[in-house]
């Protein structure tokens, strides 16, 4: 793109990279389910989160997100509602841990609940359109072609996160071998479903001081 130079883009990839290696919900969220129920639905969730960060960031270039970020009420709705649906997350898991068994003929059904998931978890998710907001400004060479670049810039950083949440998902679904086993696999959800109660929670305490 020649509106941005290389040197711009790589320091940008770089600020992407460093980001989505701090432990966040999505990284929590992608780790626990991919542990919990296999690489196959991990990867359907990735895909709803790479959809859901595309979404807002698009939003970003339009300037939605920008109003959502200088309003107070808009911004606590989008928290609360994404602290909620954390905690519901943790609530069907700790649920259905009582109800496992081996459902071959529902696999699509199944990864397509996950993609959804995923997909609204980052919906909800006010600190990615603050990421947006006061992240992408500062890579952006003033010009008549600012949304293209608030566009290209956003592409950039769902492709470099769907890359660290892949991997995530790849190293988090080795465990789900030792979860075979029924008994291991319900203790195993039961644990993790309060992970998602805690993320829920740690998710709560760190966008409280963010708010406009």
């Amino acid at each position: 793109m020649d509106m941005l130079s290389p040197v711009t883009i790589l320091s940008f990839i770089t600020t992407c990279v460093i980001i989505e290696l701090t432990p966040g919900p999505n990284m929590a969220y992608l780790a626990i389910l991919s542990a919990s129920e296999g690489r196959r639905y991990g990867f359907a969730a990735v895909a709803g989160v790479a959809l859901g960060l595309l979404v807002v960031g698009c939003a970003v270039a339009m300037g939605v997100a920008t109003l959502i970020s200088q309003s107070a009420p808009a911004y606590q709705l989008l928290r609360w509602g994404g602290i909620a649906y954390f905690f519901w997350l943790a609530w069907d898991g700790w649920k259905t841990s009582d109800n496992i068994t081996a459902q071959n003929a529902q696999d699509t059904p199944k990864a397509a609940r996950f993609f959804k998931r995923g997909l609204i978890t980052n919906l909800l998710n006010p600190k990615a359109a603050i990421f947006y907001v006061a992240i992408l400004p500062n890579f952006i060479t003033a010009s008549s072609h600012i949304q293209a670049q608030a566009i290209f810039l956003t592409a950039l950083y769902v492709c470099v996160a769907t890359v660290i949440h892949t991997i995530i998902v790849t190293l988090a679904g080795t465990a789900r071998t030792f979860l075979n086993n029924p008994v291991y696999h319900r203790r195993a959800r039961r644990i993790l479903s309060l992970s998602l109660a805690g993320v829920a929670i740690w998710f709560a305490w760190s966008t409280g001081y963010t708010a406009p």
